[in-house]
């Protein structure tokens, strides 16, 4: 038997009972992506990150992350909290307003600056792998059914649903309004007939209506492809938003920045920063930040 240190963190929030929960082991040495899996379904939150030695030295940590049923590349949450968690217990030295770190993932090198006051975090920025366009999704119809929303409540011409990935694939589906946003449900049954076989399963509803001042954009997460019923904050999900949106901007050359509302409808509120840049037509970068706040930490024994 072994005993573990882990935390739990709530991430794209600055205060405690917002924000999207985390478990961060940020020793993870001696554990087997079976137990890996057991103890992230044990916790049961959307993601659980175990931090191991990095395979390239001059990176800073290895991330690997598990949802409570599957591992996945790349997790934004998880990549900030986790960076912020190292930073915080003072494992990563913050000697500047901002620090550059690398962290690997299963989709490769994920740089990311930790922003800091008086030796303290205070957020954290990633950048994403740029986005991949994926296969066209069903009927407008099909995915109102699927999101128990009426046809006409699904945008269409230029905004219309695409799949896209910056690591996860997603159907990111605009609707018409923030009530659209709150009143969306997955319809399971559908869903396993429509989009469950498809690239992006999983779902990110978002409408061009937020309820805060200063922001941009109201959305909401389904993932039941990763045993998640609904998600409060995805930065995986707002990285490819950040691709859809960039490619849709008319000029070709610019700095683009969106705030996201997510997990209002949850009691869990939200707040993720986006950020695009563009040269000559094509999108050259994506970022996404937020805030975190520690939680808790504690001791897990683990047997085989």
């Amino acid at each position: 038997m072994t005993s573990y240190h882990f935390y739990t963190l709530d991430v794209f929030t600055h205060r405690i009972f917002g924000g999207n929960p985390l478990a961060v082991f940020p020793d993870a040495r001696g554990l087997s992506a079976d137990l890996m899996q057991k103890i992230a379904g044990e916790f049961n939150l959307s993601e659980t990150v175990f931090i191991l030695p990095p395979e390239d030295p001059a990176h800073t940590r290895r991330l690997r992350i598990f949802s409570p049923s599957t591992e996945l590349s790349f997790a934004g949450h998880p990549t900030i909290g986790a960076a912020y968690l190292l930073a915080k217990i003072g494992e990563i030295p913050l000697p500047a307003q901002s620090t550059e770190i690398i962290f690997e993932e299963g989709v490769g090198e994920v740089p990311v600056t930790i922003f800091a006051q008086g030796g303290q975090p205070l957020s954290a920025r990633l950048t994403a792998t740029l986005p991949q366009v994926g296969p066209s999704l069903p009927p407008n119809a099909a995915i109102a059914e699927v999101v128990s929303l009426l046809p006409q409540e699904i945008l269409d011409g230029e905004y219309a649903p695409q799949a896209m990935s910056c690591g996860v694939p997603y159907a990111l589906i605009p609707v018409r309004d923030r009530e659209a946003v709150r009143r969306s449900r997955l319809n399971h049954a559908a869903w396993e007939q429509i989009l469950k076989s498809h690239w992006a399963p999983n779902l990110f509803l978002f409408a061009f209506q937020p309820e805060l001042p200063g922001s941009h954009l109201r959305g909401r997460m389904f993932a039941p492809a990763l045993g998640i019923a609904e998600d409060p904050a995805t930065g995986a999900a707002a990285s490819a938003l950040g691709g859809y949106l960039g490619m849709r901007q008319a000029a070709a050359n610019g700095a683009f920045h969106w705030r996201l509302e997510q997990g209002f409808e949850m009691g869990r509120p939200s707040l993720l920063e986006i950020s695009v840049e563009k040269a000559n037509g094509e999108i050259g970068k994506i970022q996404v930040g937020g805030k975190a706040v520690l939680v808790s930490q504690g001791m897990m024994e683990v047997r085989e």
